[in-house]
């Protein structure tokens, strides 16, 4: 089943952007109709990474990969790559403290300057998981469907954490939305070229 969510922050990523401006978006999860109707009207090219459906991230120590490895396998993105746009929805509600920064890592490559981002993290980390696959109706609704099964190793971040972690980001706003979560606005910090 489908509901509607308004977004309060996700209208501020499109309104710098003219519908004529090419853009390049990451949109972390399944490729739904929502978000492929939505973004036919801008002039861009999506990238659908499923980081979810990969999750949980398994230790080298027990047959699987770094997390570092795990996102260099998932963001192996054609060459010249470079995102305007990136929607983690709640990624980082699901990944432990050394995988958030394996991620900021693994894309900070694909970054320029002017990048934004959007995402939920959690106001309490006693919240609930809620187990949700967004797309994007219109700038200010999203399309929310209940996840097919329950994601493993939901262990969110208090929002001063999480500043630290998302190393490439700084926070530009947060709004506490009803049910204890926080939609964040992200900007991407200077990028030196070391």
């Amino acid at each position: 089943m489908t509901e509607q969510q308004s977004a309060k922050l996700l209208p501020s990523l499109f309104a710098r952007i003219d519908e004529e401006q090419r853009i390049t978006v990451l949109h972390i999860g399944p490729a739904l109709p929502e978000t492929v109707t939505f973004f036919s009207r801008y002039r861009c090219k999506l990238h659908f990474v499923d980081v979810f459906d990969e999750l949980p991230i398994v230790p080298e120590e027990e047959g699987g990969e770094s997390a570092l490895a795990f996102f260099r396998r998932l963001f192996n993105f054609p060459a010249g790559t470079r995102f305007d746009i990136c929607l983690f929805w709640d990624l980082f509600n699901f990944l432990d403290a050394q995988a958030v920064e394996a991620c900021m890592s693994s894309l900070r490559p694909w970054l320029i300057e002017g990048s934004q981002g959007h995402g939920f993290a959690v106001h309490n980390t006693r919240t609930p998981q809620r187990d949700e696959i967004f797309s994007i109706c219109e700038p200010d609704q999203l399309a929310v469907r209940t996840r097919h099964r329950r994601l493993a190793g939901y262990s969110p971040h208090p929002q001063s954490h999480l500043k630290t972690m998302l190393s490439v980001f700084q926070f530009d706003r947060s709004v506490l939305l009803a049910d204890s979560r926080l939609e964040l606005l992200l900007s991407v910090r200077f990028l030196s070229s070391a």
